[in-house]
């Protein structure tokens, strides 16, 4: 530890704490209002598919702003861009908390996003690079992934208690004074030093066309349910949104500015096999979130509080996966870990498609949760570990963006896409044994992404080495800086 002290100028115990506590916030905030959503639809009057904007608008400019998040503290310094980050989302979570109408509430929940786009490939890029290699890596990212995975588990709980105690808006403000918190905590803790990277300023034009591509496109899906698939609307605006994304990828190769994401990046094995994983698996986790909190309300007829207490086993079971996981780290390598834990995830949520309209949390919803919330946990330090091996230094800003920024967006394709099924599921009339059929579809689609995942990492992630190996590794083994 004190050798990382003198060779990089950080300090690994305080920085530890800071990114820690970073984490549990930005994921937290992923999951709090989602228990809260009935109550916010009523409060504000949201329409049936409107209301999942509450949920798309973070993950968008989260997940299609994360890359120049990157970049900017690549360029600039991880510490300013993470203090600027947290002011952001604090100050959008106020805004949000004081939201009058649902334009509102949906513009506060992308200014968070953009906030969270800022200080979380600083605070993985700094973690990155206080804990290069070892067991100290492993323990570190170790801990990462439980504050990660308890702040997406928790919030559901938190977000529940808030909404029936407090009101739904209290959902939004309790992020201020944990931003409040967060800010000073890296202030004071998170030591200063020279930018890693003085290139060429970041590509905002590139950033601009990736959002806007992911945008459109999932707006066209999700307008599927007024518009049919092949009606002029939705293939219009599917059309506009795959332009957008085609722009995205001929700017980053003939830009004068910085490329956002250095397409060549994607010829390790280790950064494609983990951010196509990382997709699927969000695409999954998110839906989940939304279907059952939607489930154990609409469907089952529990309340917020309650509602999110039942959530308590997830949690728990995404915290001791995570621990088993760093046990496991020091001898299976990160691949056979997210496998294990892809097919362990995708079985529970199988199990979860098993729910019905007269179930009960103790038959549908406690085993299915602690398969998969163990399963969750297992593969998520070996996925974030994996994801920037090999990289170079100047490049982990990069490559801690691009995993956060696929989880994501894969967050919001697939709360898109499954959401979508699910009404079409569900029908005109919502009773609660077509809810029930609607979010059924939904998990069960789930459960084949998920397998998806496992057969991903199988598949590409073959010929990646053991932990123990990313210590003899030389430099000809990283990344070269140029295509």
């Amino acid at each position: 530890m004190q050798t990382i002290q003198d060779k990089g100028g950080t300090r690994p115990g305080p920085t530890l704490a800071a990114v820690a506590v970073v984490q549990f916030m930005v994921s937290l905030d992923l999951s709090v209002v989602n228990v809260g959503l009935p109550q916010i639809a009523a409060g504000l009057g949201f329409s049936a598919m409107g209301l999942t904007w509450v949920i798309h608008a973070y993950a968008l400019s989260f997940g299609g702003l994360l890359l120049l998040g990157g970049k900017a503290a690549d360029r600039y310094g991880r510490k300013p861009v993470l203090l600027l980050g947290l002011g952001l989302f604090g100050l959008a979570s106020l805004a949000g908390g004081l939201a009058q109408a649902p334009g509102q509430l949906v513009a506060a929940r992308a200014a968070q996003g953009v906030g969270a786009a800022a200080l979380a490939p600083a605070a993985l890029a700094l973690l990155t690079a206080t804990f290069p290699s070892g067991r100290e890596r492993v323990r570190a990212f170790g801990i990462w992934s439980a504050m990660n995975a308890a702040g997406g588990a928790l919030g559901v709980l938190i977000g529940g208690v808030l909404t029936d105690y407090a009101g739904w808006r209290w959902v939004m403000l309790v992020n201020v004074p944990m931003a409040a918190g967060a800010l000073a905590l890296a202030w004071r803790g998170v030591a200063s030093g020279p930018p890693p990277d003085r290139g060429r300023r970041p590509d905002v034009l590139g950033a601009f066309l990736a959002t806007a591509g992911m945008t459109l496109l999932v707006f066209g899906v999700v307008r599927t349910d007024r518009n049919g698939w092949t009606s002029p609307v939705t293939l219009t605006t599917l059309a506009v949104a795959a332009a957008l994304l085609a722009a995205f990828l001929v700017q980053e190769r003939t830009t004068a500015r910085e490329p956002l994401v250095r397409l060549g990046l994607f010829g390790n094995r280790s950064v494609a096999g983990a951010n196509a994983f990382n997709l699927l698996v969000g695409a999954a986790m998110a839906s989940s979130f939304y279907f059952m909190s939607l489930y154990l309300q609409r469907v089952l007829g529990h309340g917020p509080a309650l509602t999110g207490t039942m959530f308590l086993p997830f949690a728990l079971g995404v915290v001791a996966g995570s621990v088993l996981a760093v046990k496991l780290g020091y001898r299976l390598p990160p691949r056979t870990l997210m496998v294990a834990g892809g097919l362990m995830t995708a079985t529970g949520f199988a199990w979860f498609a098993m729910i019905s309209a007269d179930g009960a949390f103790a038959t549908d919803v406690l085993g299915p949760s602690i398969v998969a919330s163990v399963g969750f946990g297992l593969c998520l330090a070996p996925l974030v570990s994996i994801a920037t091996a090999g990289v170079a230094p100047r490049e982990t800003g990069t490559a801690s963006a691009l995993l956060n920024s696929s989880r994501q967006i894969g967050a919001s394709l697939g709360l898109a896409a499954l959401g979508t099924a699910a009404q079409h599921r569900t029908g005109r009339v919502s009773t609660p044994g077509t809810l029930n059929d609607g979010y059924a579809l939904g998990l069960g689609l789930g459960a084949v992404l998920l397998a998806a995942a496992a057969l991903v990492a199988l598949t590409v992630l073959r010929g990646t080495g053991h932990p123990a190996q990313a210590e003899r590794a030389d430099e000809r083994d990283l990344l070269p800086v140029t295509e």
